[in-house]
């Protein structure tokens, strides 16, 4: 029976929707998904294991985890591991990446794709909920990037880092938190990116637009029905297309990028505002779309 699916890609289409990769390309690679339970890190989960990588899966809540990890192994034939974590405890961080090289021999690639955030004005921000989004989308994924670099420089391996982030250059309003915390994780990986040449570790980003995902259902149907808006293609984009960008960064195709960006957005940065609660009625009257 199909499941029941508001937003995003089912799991029929994610075991089944065409990729430009060959079979088996990434057999024996070792990764690791963070908040890989729905949206973005479950396609990308389903598409390392498609294409023969060893996939570690992680999140907060098992009963998802789970789910992705059934529906891969009985759509794929291909068995992951996943396992229950707040990457924003580095101690967990720390003994999930030991259980990672202890089970496979090695880590490839890590992508810090766990993040979350509720659309917002910022001057309602209670102290609580700002803290709580710069904790989960710049502090998490740094300590399981400085966590995993620590590894491969001890072992003397290569390391890749991917990033999700999201499009800041223009701000982003109503979402003022996550902007900032995104931000930082931009510009911590550009520096990191030099830093960790010598250690033979990339570290890349790739900022969504607007995709989408299960996540859609926090916002508000008068934000929705904008979203398309948001870029001059005038659509959304859906997982798969950061799906194939993350395959891009991880294999040997992108061995030559390091400190870079891949914005995967239709356009929206240099075209509009989200408004993702909805577009306040100042601009509505002053020529606002």
């Amino acid at each position: 029976m199909q499941e029941e699916q508001k937003f995003g890609l089912s799991f029929e289409e994610l075991a089944t929707r065409e990729t430009v990769y060959r079979e088996n390309l990434l057999k024996d690679h070792s990764v690791l998904i963070t908040g890989a339970g729905s949206g973005m890190g479950k396609a990308m989960a389903f598409l390392f294991a498609r294409l023969g990588a060893n996939v570690t899966i992680c999140g907060r809540k098992e009963e998802k985890l789970i789910k992705v990890y059934d529906e891969i192994l009985n759509r794929c034939g291909k068995e992951i591991f996943w396992q229950v974590s707040n990457v924003r405890d580095p101690e967990m961080v720390e003994k999930m990446l030991d259980g990672i090289l202890e089970r496979t021999g090695k880590i490839d690639t890590v992508i810090n794709n766990a993040g979350g955030q509720f659309p917002q004005d910022a001057i309602d921000f209670s102290r609580k909920g700002w803290l709580a989004v710069l904790d989960l989308n710049l502090n998490a994924p740094w300590w399981v990037m400085q966590e995993a670099a620590k590894r491969w420089k001890k072992s003397g391996t290569s390391g890749n880092i991917i990033n999700l982030v999201a499009n800041v250059e223009r701000g982003m309003p109503q979402a003022a938190h996550t902007c900032a915390a995104r931000a930082g994780t931009i510009y911590l990986s550009k520096t990191l990116a030099t830093e960790w040449a010598p250690h033979k570790v990339r570290v890349n980003c790739i900022a969504p637009g607007t995709i989408e995902t299960e996540g859609f259902e926090v916002y508000p149907p008068d934000a929705l029905e904008r979203f398309h808006k948001a870029n001059p293609m005038q659509k959304l984009g859906d997982v798969w297309d950061i799906a194939e960008a993350s395959i891009y960064l991880a294999h040997d195709t992108g061995s030559f990028i390091t400190g870079e960006v891949l914005t995967i957005d239709g356009g929206m940065s240099q075209w509009g505002v989200v408004w993702p609660a909805g577009m306040p009625d100042y601009f509505k009257m002053n020529g606002g779309d």
